[in-house]
């Protein structure tokens, strides 16, 4: 009423941390949804979509599909605002719930999405360890031949195709083809695959 929409979006976030206190899920997406709205009229879509992830960290454990819908909005308040380098960290948690919900080729579509965003940010690493990351799922779901798409695909990405990534990449479809459990298991040990900063 006082024409202040960013102090209105403040007090509205205040509520939606006092709904999760009480674990009134509605209530965390309602407010959070309409915080998001008010810092947009501000025209300050970083807030706005701080504001859903914020929902969405809230909701992964009560309701991880409502937390990736959040996730997802939010890192498209960003990619419109050019800011996607402010997204990887929203790609990689909603990466990480569609893993733990076993819906593998969901995980790999976000971790295929975060790679194309680290190309607009010139973030080569962040890149090509999505790029690992997505084949990596779907080798995780027995499905060899998406795999190899998904390599044959990324390798045609310069940066990827020097990569360290793409060298344990090739190496794990080599072994998977070829059934070499020890293989596997070396190169899931390598320090490149370890140091993936994801699920």
């Amino acid at each position: 009423m006082l024409a202040s929409p960013w102090d209105a979006a403040k007090h509205i976030e205040s509520a939606a941390a006092l709904a999760k206190e009480l674990r009134n899920w509605t209530e965390v997406i309602d407010f959070y949804r309409r915080a998001s709205e008010l810092y947009m009229q501000c025209d300050r879509p970083q807030p706005a979509s701080d504001s859903l992830a914020k929902a969405a960290r809230a909701l992964e454990d009560a309701l991880p599909d409502d937390a990736v819908q959040l996730y997802t909005d939010a890192c498209v308040i960003l990619e419109d605002d050019g800011k996607e380098q402010m997204a990887f960290d929203l790609y990689r948690a909603a990466a990480s719930i569609y893993v733990k919900l076993e819906k593998f080729t969901d995980a790999a579509t976000f971790l295929l999405r975060l790679g194309l965003a680290a190309d607009k940010c010139n973030a080569r690493n962040s890149q090509c360890k999505a790029y690992l990351s997505a084949i990596i799922v779907y080798l995780y779901a027995h499905d060899l031949k998406q795999a190899e798409k998904c390599y044959n695909d990324c390798s045609q990405i310069d940066a990827f195709l020097r990569s360290d990534q793409n060298r344990s990449a090739s190496k794990l479809l080599s072994a998977y083809t070829e059934g070499d459990v020890e293989e596997i298991k070396r190169v899931a040990q390598s320090s490149t695959i370890s140091n993936l900063d994801n699920v």
